[in-house]
């Protein structure tokens, strides 16, 4: 009889942004709903949200053609300090947590985590595979999209940035 035990992985990472504004800025648009003001790909459903906007226990579902079904759940809600999620999907499970310091000269340290867990083979492919060169690369993304909205109040196009 051939044993097919799955074994779990997890994985830490990390990046730091310098966002060039300060966190009570920067905070309010870490949020499923304003995110469509500056990051040009996004798209996401909200599921529960009492406001409207990001708040503890808002429910999100995210899910663009290239990634998978993910649904999100406000965890920490620490207005202009720190906000969490859990993010749900078919194979994995992220600990998703960005916290803002203020660098006290107009600058923000943004601090990026996530921890990963698989929940199959799958994920942990995507681990193995995908996970810490992609996840850095989106987050610098992220950065480079919003210091563009924090410093012109409009939103960085792929195709033409004056849009």
């Amino acid at each position: 009889m051939e044993s097919n035990i799955f074994e779990a992985i997890q994985q830490y990472v990390y990046y730091d942004q310098l966002l060039k504004s300060t966190p009570d800025k920067i905070f309010p648009l870490l949020c499923p709903k304003k995110e469509y003001d500056w990051i040009e790909s996004w798209k996401c459903d909200i599921i529960f949200s009492n406001s409207g906007f990001a708040e503890l226990d808002c429910v999100f579902v995210t899910g663009l053609p290239e990634d998978t079904k993910e649904t999100w759940i406000v965890d920490i809600f620490d207005k202009d300090k720190k906000i969490q999620f859990a993010r749900f999907s078919r194979s994995r499970i992220i600990r998703h947590s960005i916290s803002l310091t203020d660098n006290k000269n107009g600058t923000t340290t943004a601090k990026w985590e996530q921890t990963i867990t698989s929940l199959n083979s799958e994920g942990n492919l995507y681990i193995e595979k995908f996970f810490k060169i992609e996840f850095e690369k989106r987050i610098k993304a992220l950065e480079k999209m919003l210091n563009y909205y924090l410093t012109t109040g409009k939103m960085l196009r792929t195709n033409n940035e004056s849009k």
